[in-house]
């Protein structure tokens, strides 16, 4: 199965917009047709940012969506720390990726990421929908 690590970015714009690139990634995720893999790092930023009062997500959609986020999520504890990224706290999302050994990081901000971290190349939701689709067909 297809191993990815969202960053923050992704997970809010799928919940602000229903119908975007983001949102079926997040969908894809629901449904188990890819694995997300996540840090405690990187879901403690999930709530944080998720809860942010200017985004005004409704806290049960927000418990809601950590809920599944937890159900459906593979689990790292990085053992490396990375200081790669100009923004200091995507470098959790850099840690999770090479610790799960994620083929992709889908993020809305490729500029604070390289193109590819070890074996896991640095993708915005488009990408990597256009990427998978035809792994994803029956």
């Amino acid at each position: 199965m297809i191993r990815i690590v969202l960053d923050t970015n992704v997970v809010i714009s799928a919940h602000l917009k229903d119908k975007g690139a983001e949102a079926r990634v997040f969908d894809l995720v629901a449904n188990r047709l890819v694995s997300l893999c996540v840090s405690e790092a990187i879901l403690t930023e999930y709530q944080g940012v998720l809860s942010r009062r200017k985004f005004s997500i409704d806290s049960e959609r927000v418990n809601m969506s950590m809920d599944l986020i937890r159900d459906v999520a593979v689990l790292v504890s990085p053992t490396e720390s990375v200081s790669v990224s100009s923004d200091e706290p995507d470098n959790r999302f850099l840690e999770c990726a090479e610790e799960a050994r994620a083929d992709y990081l889908v993020t809305g901000n490729k500029r604070h990421f390289p193109k590819r971290w070890k074996d896991t190349v640095v993708v915005n939701a488009r990408e990597f929908l256009e990427l998978i689709t035809t792994q994803l067909q029956p």
